[in-house]
């Protein structure tokens, strides 16, 4: 068993992700879940040989100490990858994420207009939050790709592991991946703020240090972009809040309220058709009204001013669900799954 026969074997069909693990076959994530790909049950020798057609000799030593490692890597004809290679049960596992060659516009993935909008500021945080698999790192690489395409600026990319690569258009791009080109996304972090940048994607909001010069990045006067794993505006605002010490997060509160621009939050969901996933947004704006509950820690009362702001280009995420159910494109089962609250929509839902 070769990677290349598995990526060939996979051409034509809508695959996410590929996961290989010793007793089992190799499995891959469509639009209907996991499937099996082929007969073969796989064993130590095959995991063991498909993690050394991907380990570099760094990546390798690095994974020998650490038992798990991230990277990305390009196969002739068949694209990029991102890859998690770990340890289990005494064998190797290994995850494939697939990635697309080309970078698709804001109105292919359904971003709504809004987005145009914000991503035109010359300063602040704009946030792209949602589980693992949701497409944060895709609605990033297009809104790079737009704002590249649109605007003369100087743009670092902090990424763990570089994705999408992006060429330089009106812009110029550097993309820096963590343990090839800086130690840690709080490093490179701050050291982008000597290396005179007008626009900052850093990959992920994963701890204190990295939140913190991100949000400094943002009020001395440059457009910071970023990630983190929460479903929801209020969530993602509470998420940021609660990782500084209680004696911080007044301060860190008002700090927000006044640099974030938006959150975009999504999440992927079956199609009724099984052609594919479609995306479901919830769209926060910091209008006065949000900054103000920001400031004054009342995040739970963000759900109503999101739902009245429509004229800001704002809306739910169970709004949204429900637009999608009702134009037939997901169905009843997918809303009960998918929804942040139910109950909350059960009520529009019997009277349809």
């Amino acid at each position: 068993m070769t990677l290349k026969n598995i990526l060939e074997s996979i051409k034509g069909m809508k695959v996410s992700d590929i996961h290989f693990t010793v007793g089992s076959h190799v499995k891959v994530r469509t639009s209907q879940g996991l499937e099996d790909l082929g007969n073969e049950i796989l064993s130590k020798e095959d995991t063991n040989e498909v993690a050394n057609e991907i380990l570099t000799k760094e990546k390798k030593k690095e994974f020998e100490e650490e038992g798990e490692v991230d990277l990305s890597f390009e196969v002739e004809g068949h694209g990029r990858y991102r890859c998690n290679i770990f340890r289990q049960s005494g064998s190797i596992a290994i995850a494939l994420r697939v990635i697309n060659s080309t970078i698709p516009s804001l109105e292919e993935l359904g971003l709504p207009s809004i987005i145009k909008e914000i991503s035109e500021k010359q300063r602040g945080l704009i946030l792209v939050t949602g589980p693992t698999g949701s497409g944060k790192s895709t609605t990033l690489a297009a809104i790079i790709d737009y704002v590249n395409s649109r605007r003369n600026e100087h743009i670092i990319t902090i990424e763990d592991p570089i994705e999408y690569i992006h060429s330089h258009k009106k812009s110029i791009i550097n993309q820096r991946e963590i343990d090839s080109d800086t130690k840690s996304f709080g490093k490179a972090l701050r050291a982008s703020l000597r290396q005179d940048p007008n626009i900052i994607l850093v990959g992920e909001m994963r701890d204190l240090e990295t939140i913190s010069t991100a949000i400094s990045a943002a009020e001395t006067g440059h457009l910071v972009l970023s990630t983190l794993h929460t479903i929801g505006a209020a969530k993602t605002v509470d998420r940021i809040i609660d990782a500084f010490p209680p004696h911080q997060q007044e301060q860190i509160r008002t700090q927000l309220s006044m640099v974030l621009e938006g959150v975009i939050s999504q999440q992927l969901l079956p199609r009724t058709d099984k052609s594919g996933r479609v995306a479901s947004f919830e769209i926060m704006i910091n209008t006065p009204a949000i900054s103000n509950l920001i400031r004054e820690g009342k995040t739970h009362q963000m759900q109503t001013v999101i739902q009245t702001g429509k004229m800001y280009g704002m809306e739910l995420m169970d709004i949204n669900i429900m637009k999608l159910y009702k134009k037939g494109t997901i169905d009843l089962e997918t809303v009960k799954k998918y929804a942040v609250d139910f109950n909350a929509i059960s009520n529009e839902l019997r009277m349809m």
